[in-house]
């Protein structure tokens, strides 16, 4: 992922949009600091859960190296099937 500043993102807008569209990804700067992404709509979303699931499978290795069962980090009561659906509507 690139690095652009905001001033010349501003400027050249129409051409980062170009090679947007072909897949690159650009990180825009304020003063040397991440404001904001430009990325690809549909595989931004992708990527994201992408990484996510990567991420709990890296989580679920750790805590099976050290012996944390996913039994032991619920609620009393409480069910796998209970957090998969947490948030949804009844």
């Amino acid at each position: 992922m690139s690095e652009i500043g905001a001033y010349e993102a501003r400027t050249h807008l129409a051409k980062l949009l170009d090679r947007v569209e072909q897949g690159e990804h650009f990180v825009i700067t304020r003063h040397g600091r991440a404001v904001a992404e430009l990325t690809p709509v549909g595989k931004w979303k992708e990527q994201s859960i992408r990484r996510a699931i990567a991420e709990l499978h890296t989580l679920r290795d750790e805590l099976a190296r050290r012996g944390v069962r996913t039994r032991d980090l619920l609620r009393n009561g409480e069910t796998v099937r209970d957090l998969a659906h947490k948030g949804h509507r009844q």
